[in-house]
């Protein structure tokens, strides 16, 4: 465990940085993503294309607790960074605080919500009496883990504000190997319920482990005194600052996959289509895995560049950044298009959701490297204290090109399904030319202030 700053390091080795922060992050994330696939597949077979459905359906509401908690959280990351950069760690140290303060407060308002809207967000989806059973034991099941899941999230940030990254790899990684060992046996005697009990067992476990090292124990460089806590509006402000946009912009990917599962609930086979298209962003979630690290360590890395006022460094990192992200995610387009069946077929035995998802994956596939150049200008934005346009181009991305076409084409015109993800395929390039172009702007005016 490391109890000094790491800013020093970054700077004399930019690059080597960036995979120092983004490797520990991938193979974490990765085995997160490997045991969700797992258990989307153990879900697929054992208890059927309902059930697949019906974490379709759910997908969206948890992805809004996740997204808010993910955006607070890059916030806290941010700010935690250009302290270290500014050589305040008492201001890093009251960052990490607030933010875990109020992670408690989420906590409490996430469960209120499910518990009085939970039926109602889960029923406006979908008409299958059975995909919303299925949907509603998983959804409320899941629901009592929310403040393991928001508190370690919050954890991993501050974390990943001080540069840290193998801690949360580790911890992460048992938590995972905890719910892989205990979903085959609660997936065969509770069904799909049984997968999130298995989940909250985990999360809960990762929760108390992160409590032992960074609060009991105080092994981290950020040290945590919650019983000595002194609100600071100003720290708090500059939290929400860069937090709620990005917060907003995941707000608005859960309400486009909301819209998407009611467009394709109005197509000639709903609950398949839904499946398809939930089951395909699981496995594309593994896969955009690296870019999100090189993306999400640029967040520290360019943070602490920036409150330390090494500009110099800040275009050779973005530009790395950017360049190795493109060269994985065209490698990704190809093995999408080569092996998109062999792939669903290891996930169910429904043809028409295979045949969905290959439809899917064939035209997504063109889309990969256009969201990684909006990935990575979108954060390094963020990392510059500036999360608002990530909101702009996601809003832009999402709701306004992406969600009305796909109506337009599915509802209006009765195209068939490949059109909805047509809509996908332009607005991710819109995204990524406007995303590049404002990032140019945003980082040379900000140079010019400084």
């Amino acid at each position: 465990m490391n109890k000094n700053s790491r800013l020093n390091d970054f700077i004399k080795n930019p690059q080597k940085a960036l995979f120092t922060l983004s490797v520990p992050m991938m193979l974490g994330m990765s085995v997160q993503a490997i045991y969700m696939l797992i258990d989307t597949a153990f879900i697929g077979r054992w208890v059927g294309g309902s059930a697949l459905a019906g974490l379709g359906i759910v997908f969206p509401p948890m992805f809004i607790i996740m997204g808010i908690t993910f955006g607070l959280g890059s916030g806290a990351t941010t700010v935690i960074a250009q302290s270290i950069g500014q050589e305040d760690k008492q201001k890093a140290d009251n960052s990490a605080e607030h933010i875990i303060m109020l992670g408690l407060f989420l906590s409490i308002f996430f469960i209120l919500i499910g518990i009085f809207f939970g039926e109602y967000i889960i029923n406006s989806q979908t008409s299958d009496i059975l995909v919303s059973q299925n949907a509603s034991d998983y959804f409320y099941t899941m629901l009592w883990g929310t403040p393991f899941m928001i508190l370690s999230i919050f954890f991993r940030s501050i974390l990943s504000g001080e540069g840290d990254n193998m801690m949360p790899m580790k911890v992460l990684g048992l938590g995972t190997l905890i719910n892989l060992i205990l979903d085959p046996f609660f997936i065969y005697y509770f069904s799909i319920k049984g997968a999130a009990l298995a989940t909250v067992i985990s999360q809960a476990t990762v929760f108390m482990i992160f409590i032992y090292l960074m609060i009991i124990k105080d092994r981290t460089y950020i040290s945590l005194d919650l019983n000595n806590f002194k609100f600071n509006s100003k720290i708090f402000l500059n939290i929400l600052k860069v937090g709620v946009p990005a917060s907003l912009s995941m707000l608005i990917m859960s309400i486009g996959l909301f819209f998407y599962n009611i467009i394709l609930n109005n197509t000639d086979f709903s609950s398949s289509a839904i499946a398809a298209y939930s089951t395909c962003h699981r496995i594309e979630h593994l896969f955009f895995i690296p870019i999100i690290s090189l993306a999400t360590s640029m967040v520290t890395l360019i943070g602490m560049f920036y409150g330390a006022k090494k500009f110099n460094l800040l275009n050779d990192l973005i530009n790395f950044s950017i360049k190795v992200s493109v060269i994985i995610s065209i490698i990704y387009s190809l093995f999408f298009l080569m092996f998109s069946e062999n792939i669903l077929q290891l996930f169910t035995k429904d043809k028409k959701i295979i045949e969905i998802g290959v439809g899917y994956f064939n035209i997504f596939a063109f889309a990969i490297p256009f969201i990684s150049i909006a990935m990575n200008c979108s954060r390094a934005m963020q990392g510059l204290g500036k999360a608002y346009p990530m909101f702009i181009i996601t809003c832009l991305r999402v709701i306004i090109i992406s969600c009305l076409l796909s109506y337009y084409f599915i509802n209006i015109l009765d195209k068939p399904i490949h059109f909805a993800w047509i809509s996908i395929l332009i607005s991710c390039i819109c995204s990524a030319f406007i995303s590049f172009i404002w990032l140019i702007n945003i980082k040379q005016k900000l140079i010019n202030q400084n």
